[in-house]
């Protein structure tokens, strides 16, 4: 008898068309014989509420069906509850618009998980977690504050129909409010930083947004963060160096710099637009913990 997934299905990822794709896909994987109990998000916030209900009924595999803001949601029902038993495992079937967090693992694309799903095999990921002034959230991609988090913001109030190229827009448009803010943070022991930055991103896989790499040097099964910074930059300068984030190139600017930690504290926090595994949420952040090995994906 096979395992059984609850399947959370995000119809309305990929600009309305998951739920078209989800018909063609979720039928080969049953054939192949996957058992699977769907459940469909019908607004924000479902997906957490689907899993923490399924996780207190005993499911411990579960399938997210959609795009990063879908496996976030997901995540975010599973935890805290599974923070100390590390006892799930979880698939995702991107047919939204980002596919960020998979691509770690060679898979590019629905067809590539679905042979992932097939296969069944696992491994141990890190989870993060956030804590924050009005209480706790969890990631497994990543978290950015400043130019990112505005360019995610502006992207998701006006250009997210355009997909990818809905996020090169809000860029450009991005820019004519650049801005250089200060986030006293300390990485693990060491000293506070006080340093202006453009942008921070701790990364707990390579990429963002579906196809740029963040942090191409990071790893998901490390049990560290990858804390990239860029300092202050110019509008032009920051022009001409965003685009390299697609090679992941940018780390050999001057002003980029990438460094490890297993927990960040921010030592003066105050509220502000933080980018959190594609969705963009005001926070005031306290600390970000690596939760080591914490989930078992399907990849």
């Amino acid at each position: 008898m096979s395992e059984k997934y609850v399947v959370i299905l995000n119809g309305h990822a990929g600009g309305g068309r998951g739920a078209a794709r989800a018909k063609e896909v979720l039928p080969r994987l049953r054939e192949a014989g996957l058992t699977l109990d769907v459940r469909e998000t019908t607004a924000a916030g479902d997906g957490t509420r689907i899993a923490r209900a399924a996780y207190a009924e005993g499911a411990r595999r579960f399938l997210a069906v959609g795009g990063d803001g879908t496996t976030y949601e997901v995540v975010n029902g599973l935890f805290p509850a599974a923070e100390q038993s590390a006892d799930v495992t979880m698939g995702m079937l991107p047919l939204g618009t980002g596919n960020s967090f998979l691509r770690d693992f060679g898979i590019v694309d629905a067809e590539g998980a679905i042979a992932a799903l097939l296969r069944g095999e696992s491994r141990a990921v890190d989870v993060v977690r956030a804590e924050h002034a009005a209480g706790v959230l969890y990631y497994v991609n990543l978290l950015s504050v400043g130019f990112s988090a505005s360019v995610g913001a502006l992207t998701n109030r006006r250009y997210k129909p355009f997909g990818q190229a809905g996020y090169a827009f809000a860029v450009v448009n991005s820019l004519a409010h650049l801005a250089h803010p200060t986030f006293p943070l300390r990485l693990d022991d060491g000293a506070i930083d006080l340093r202006p930055c453009t942008l921070l991103s701790f990364s707990n896989s390579r990429c963002t947004g579906g196809t740029m790499q963040m942090a191409p040097d990071a790893d998901p099964t490390d049990g560290e963060l990858d804390v990239i910074r860029v300092g202050s930059m110019g509008r032009r300068e920051l022009l001409r160096t965003f685009p390299k984030i697609y090679q992941g190139t940018h780390l050999s600017h001057p002003a980029v710099s990438a460094t490890r930690a297993r927990r960040v504290t921010f030592a003066d926090p105050f509220p502000t637009d933080v980018m959190v595994d594609g969705e963009v949420l005001e926070l005031t952040l306290k600390e970000l913990r690596v939760l080591h090995g914490v989930l078992r994906v399907i990849a």
